[in-house]
């Protein structure tokens, strides 16, 4: 469609003759054209706007350059050829590009490294009630899978929801967040957690085990007391608070939903608490109360500046850091103790050599971290969790 199409054309071009046959004098008539709309069958659509340019030009032309001119003029007129401003983008490599860059948007969405701690957690914690090798069967995984499935989803909702509400800390803190960055729209960021929360409780009604649906519901109340910014919630600006949340849902939570789950609702077995699982209980109560303080080291300067009142804010960063690094190595030495208990030579051997091994790479790291960086206190958070992979590692091996 033609819009607002204003052209107006020379009222008197003359030329005089100079060689007689080769040049005229010509006189074209004023055409004045405005706001003429038009429909063009190929439905292209062309906007041009014309301004008077010319008045009363003397030129030479043949009459060859006339009749060239005069087409020209007429096909332009009548809408046969036209150029059209409408760019085409269908590039195989350029629709590519956007789908890797979503899915990396939605990959740190998901703080993947919270991700695989829920995965390991519950499968290391999901294989303390077997007996022998033979219980390991087609039915255990099926249980398994229907205890992860539901949790990772529920865990998605967690850290997105708390994403939500803190994107302003997050462009400080964490500005590299789709949702802080800009990558993610705050509406795309709800339809996310909405439709993960619908679909992690649809499975667990739908799988039918009562310790598993519990767990849901408890890391539901907990992740939306721990984020919401409404009246007696926002439960993060309260580093007691805040930490009491991580707490009961790693080291208390995970343990002991998916431990029955496994041992009643899969294997048939009655409820029978072992030593591998009361030793993953008590450890992880360390672990999580040390991930809770660690976690807002290198996020001081954001939560300082909205209110947030965490242990670092209060006590300062050099203090919890090391609070948090002689409380797990205090841990770790408890393990190689109880590990050196047992009757099991292999299970002596592995767990406390993997204990010692764990402590000697957490003190040297501990000591090549500059406290005024941010990145490697960050690095450092970020090997905590590896540690904390590691030990659910070694957990099936306390006997």
């Amino acid at each position: 469609m033609l819009q607002s199409y204003t052209c107006s054309f020379v009222p008197h071009v003359k030329s005089s003759l100079q060689n007689q046959g080769s040049v005229t004098q010509i006189q074209l008539p004023v055409r004045q054209i405005q706001n003429i709309t038009y429909s063009h069958g190929l439905k292209k659509h062309f906007r041009c706007r014309c301004f008077r340019f010319l008045t009363h030009l003397h030129v030479n032309v043949t009459r060859s350059e006339i009749k060239a001119s005069r087409k020209l003029l007429k096909s332009f007129i009548s809408g046969d050829e036209y150029p059209s401003t409408t760019p085409k983008d269908d590039h195989p490599g350029s629709i590519q590009s956007d789908i890797c860059k979503n899915l990396n948007a939605f990959y740190q969405f998901s703080r993947p490294h919270t991700v695989i701690g829920t995965l390991i957690g519950i499968t290391s914690v999901s294989l303390l009630p077997l007996g022998s090798t033979a219980d390991i069967s087609v039915q255990f995984f099926v249980g398994l899978l229907k205890a992860l499935v539901p949790s990772i989803l529920m865990n998605v909702y967690v850290v997105g929801l708390n994403q939500l509400f803190d994107v302003d800390i997050d462009k400080v803190n964490k500005p590299y967040l789709p949702l802080a960055s800009g990558e993610f729209s705050m509406e795309l960021g709800w339809a996310i957690v909405s439709t993960f929360l619908l679909m992690s409780f649809t499975l667990g009604i739908m799988f039918q085990s009562p310790p598993l649906l519990c767990a849901l519901i408890v890391s539901f109340l907990l992740g939306s007391a721990y984020s919401i910014e409404l009246p007696f919630l926002r439960w993060k600006r309260n580093a007691f608070l805040a930490a009491t949340c991580i707490f009961i849902v790693r080291a208390i939570v995970v343990q002991l939903a998916f431990f029955i789950h496994i041992q009643k609702y899969v294997l048939g077995r009655p409820i029978m608490l072992t030593k591998s699982f009361t030793f993953a209980v008590a450890f992880m109560c360390l672990f999580s109360t040390i991930i809770a303080l660690f976690k807002d080291i290198p996020d001081v300067d954001g939560d300082r500046d909205y209110g947030i009142q965490s242990f670092s804010v209060r006590l300062g960063q050099e203090k919890v850091f090391w609070l948090c690094i002689c409380l797990l190595l205090i841990g770790y030495g408890s393990a190689m103790a109880i590990g050196a208990s047992s009757s099991f030579l292999a299970s002596k051997l592995i767990t406390v050599l993997g204990h010692c091994a764990l402590a000697s790479s957490l003190w040297l790291r501990a000591r090549s971290v500059d406290l005024d960086s941010k990145e490697s206190i960050t690095s450092l958070y970020m090997f905590i969790w590896k540690l904390f992979y590691a030990e659910y590692l070694l957990i099936p091996f306390i006997r």
